[in-house]
């Protein structure tokens, strides 16, 4: 996950069910639309393993995306909250 902070993942992660271009540009920073597509054929990949329904042909499923991304939440908080309590 280069191109991005803590926050702008756990944003991207809460406020979003599904994610698209955009979020993922927030995410990657600015990724040709190459890259942005091969990410999103590898979640939609896991998401039909998973049955995992989609609501926009366009966007990914928040959660499977993460996953596939490694991209962990919980050591994000983790992270966030330290950089908190050492007042950074």
């Amino acid at each position: 996950m280069r191109g991005t902070c803590i926050e702008n993942a756990l944003r991207v992660f809460y406020e979003n069910g599904e994610i698209g271009n955009k979020e993922m540009k927030c995410l990657f920073g600015n990724r040709s639309s190459a890259t942005i597509s091969r990410l999103k054929r590898l979640v939609k990949a896991e998401m039909i393993k998973r049955e995992t329904p989609t609501f926009n042909a366009s966007k990914v499923n928040t959660v499977v995306a993460y996953d596939v991304w490694g991209i962990d939440v919980a050591e994000l908080e983790s992270r966030m909250k330290k950089i908190k309590e050492l007042s950074l």
